[in-house]
């Protein structure tokens, strides 16, 4: 493994014994920090809050994942730190924060003119292909959205935070799970009310995502939801008018294509998502003709936990940017024809 095992006391000591200067985030997992290294280096350092059952599965996901990929869109984990109670992990420090910061505030993201975000949609397409199929391993991110893609000094995106990622076998194509984990608002209703998910629960998060980029307004804000007004907007044939009005310069037929394949992406029958690779197409090849989408995935914010039916006795750890909800279903017996994927919590040693 092309990564090292950090002294606790040189992470302490690299972020201000954890101070709250130094503080980047946090979320269910515990926080981040940023941090310096004694030969200058610049670092982030996610730290498992004691006690989180759900944070050590995390941690084991993402050193078992992220130490076997490489890819110029991926945030690359440099090592990890296991003493006593405490659980680090040590990544390369992504300068401009995540995508979230700049396309939701109403002045940042006048700095991501549409060259910028037509980069990062690309990038986040190079990034996913990578991993749904050139890597070593076939692997569905499970947490795909706008937090969750960091951005360099040079605006490139990174996807980060594998903690939910799911390792697929060669020839698996789906399976399913009784712990349902993601966001509100980027998760597909097929996987929140039957657990099923495929390399396309990546797609349906993608396709939000770049609606999100192209109008600057969050699927699970608190106005009009989005995917529903975008769809709306493509029957009516004004779709232009779902374009951030803040956005200088570019292509109106990129904007427009870029729309047109979001919609694609979120379409509720599964089968008709395109595939990564596909989208990569799409987007590089303007000759390429796009298949209409058809009525997508509708699943609203407010009605989400209420009326998902999840496997019995399992807990969920559903999160929004705002929060995190934790409930255990009703009972309920569910049957699927489709072998289980690769449960990776379940299978690791981490080193000692």
């Amino acid at each position: 493994m092309d990564f090292s095992r950090f002294d606790f006391a040189m992470v302490r000591a690299a972020t201000n014994d954890f101070s709250n200067g130094n503080k980047l985030g946090g979320g269910g997992f515990g926080s981040v920090y940023k941090g310096q290294l004694p030969n200058g280096q610049e670092i982030a350092v996610k730290r498992l809050a004691n006690g989180a059952k759900q944070g050590q599965v995390e941690f084991k996901n993402e050193i078992v994942l992220l130490a076997r990929l490489q890819h110029k869109n991926l945030v690359r984990l440099l090592g990890f730190c296991l003493e006593g109670e405490e659980r680090l992990l040590v990544y390369e420090f992504v300068p401009n924060a995540s995508l979230d910061h700049f396309i939701f505030d109403p002045i940042k993201r006048m700095f991501l003119n549409w060259e910028a975000r037509y980069k990062i949609i690309l990038g986040i397409v190079e990034g996913l292909v990578y991993l749904h199929q050139d890597s070593q391993l076939r692997i569905i991110h499970h947490d795909l959205k706008a937090g969750n893609v960091l951005l360099d000094c040079e605006m490139n995106p990174k996807i980060a935070d594998f903690g939910l990622a799911r390792l697929f076998l060669v020839d698996q194509s789906r399976g399913n799970t009784k712990r349902i984990g993601g966001t509100i608002g980027y998760m597909p209703p097929e996987y929140v009310q039957y657990g099923q998910f495929s390399v396309k629960t990546d797609v349906f998060s993608f396709g939000v995502l770049v609606l999100e980029i192209v109008s600057g307004r969050k699927n699970n804000g608190s106005e009009e939801h989005l995917i529903s007004n975008a769809w709306k907007k493509w029957r009516q044939g004004k779709a232009s008018r779902l374009i951030d009005q803040t956005l200088n310069g570019g292509s109106e037929s990129e904007k427009m294509r870029c729309i047109h394949i979001g919609l694609l992406c979120v379409q509720e029958n599964v089968a008709k998502r395109p595939t990564m690779a596909s989208v990569a197409l799409m987007l590089n090849s303007f000759s390429m003709s796009l298949s209409l989408p058809s009525k997508p995935a509708f699943l609203i914010q407010s009605s989400v936990v209420a009326s998902t039916a999840l496997p019995e006795k399992f807990p969920s750890r559903v999160t929004s940017s705002d929060q995190s909800l934790e409930h255990t279903s009703p009972d309920q017996s569910l049957e699927f024809s489709v072998n289980p994927s690769v449960n990776i919590e379940d299978s690791i040693t981490l080193p000692r």
